[in-house]
Parts: structure tokens; sequence; C-alpha cells
């Protein structure tokens, strides 16, 4: 009689892979913008797809509200066409399936938060939420997000979208200093 081999429980363990070039992903992603605007007629942006599901949100709870609002009537459209058929939506979704699949090919996907020693989950989070809010926020003030302003306007020599990154860095330089304990 053969004895029959048992099998392993054991979980194949992938090392992640390493982080790609970032002048090889900065050349692809000019690609991609100029693709976006000889494809499309305009550049990269993600905070019109937000405000375009906002729009809709409100105009399916309370349509006489949206119809009176100048801000939601820019991404509804004249009605004629259905809003969710806007090209940021797919855009936006495809960088979400895009990153997923990178992340996969690249066994980088886990469940965890990114955060240093001296933090705990709870506050890493919060500042996230906070943090995202406000940049949400100024995205709307500023007409734009960072994609839009920094890529398109920068790409467009745009005095807008260069003053804006400026500040990006600048600011984040700036307060790297009073968080630099939390992540050291």
């Amino acid at each position: 009689m053969i004895p029959k081999k048992e099998k392993s429980h054991e979980e194949k363990h992938f090392e992640p892979k390493p982080y790609s070039n970032p002048y090889v992903t900065g050349f692809g992603l000019g690609i991609v913008l100029l693709a976006a605007f000889l494809i499309m007629g305009r550049g990269l942006g993600a905070s019109g797809a937000v405000s375009t599901l906002v729009a809709v949100g409100v105009d399916k709870i309370a349509p006489e509200h949206a119809a009176n609002n100048n801000f939601y009537k820019e991404y509804l459209g004249d009605g004629t066409t259905n809003p969710l058929k806007d090209w940021l939506l797919f855009e936006v979704l495809g960088v979400v399936a895009g990153g997923f699949i990178s992340g996969s090919l690249a066994h980088r996907i886990k469940r965890t938060t990114e955060k240093g020693p001296n933090v705990s989950v709870k506050t890493r989070l919060i500042y996230a939420f906070v943090g995202g809010t406000i940049m949400g926020f100024g995205a709307k003030m500023a007409r734009g997000c960072t994609s839009g302003l920094a890529l398109t306007g920068g790409s467009l020599l745009s005095l807008g979208g260069w003053a804006f990154m400026f500040a990006v860095f600048g600011g984040g330089y700036a307060a790297a200093y009073f968080v630099r304990r939390q992540w050291l």
C-alpha cells in the first residue's frame, strides 16, 4: 500500500515586488494625460466625478431643490443625457480597478493601516478622515482636485496649477515638522 501524501494547509506567501521606478511611472502618467487630451479633449481630474454623484443623489431625493440650485444644475446637465454617463465617473472607476489589479500583481494588497509607531490606528484613521475632508472642501473651493489642478493645469502652464503645487509641497513640508514624531 502506497502512503498518501498529506495535503499542506499552509498558505503560499508571496513577497511584494519592488515599487516602480518613479521616473518611468511619471512618464507613463504623462502619456495617460496626453491620451486624455487627444481622446476626450480634456485633462484628468476626479472631483467632478464625486460632484456628479452628489448632484444625482440630491436630484433623486429632492429634485426641486436640485433644479433650482446652480451647482447641481451644472452637473446634471440639460436633462437629455444621463449624468452618470460622464466620462470622469468611468475614469475614477478605472483608477480604482487599475489600482486593485496593480496591487494584486505586485502582491501588495493586505488589510493594514500605515502609521508610525507612536500613533494608534484610531488616531491615524481620524487624521486621514479630517485631512481628506479638508482636501475635499479645498478641491471644491479651488474648482478642481489635485489631479485636475496639478496635472492638467500644470501641463497647460496654468499659473493657478503651478501656484497650487508650490502651495501643496510647501504646506506639506511645513506641516511635516509638526507631525514628524508620529511617524518616527
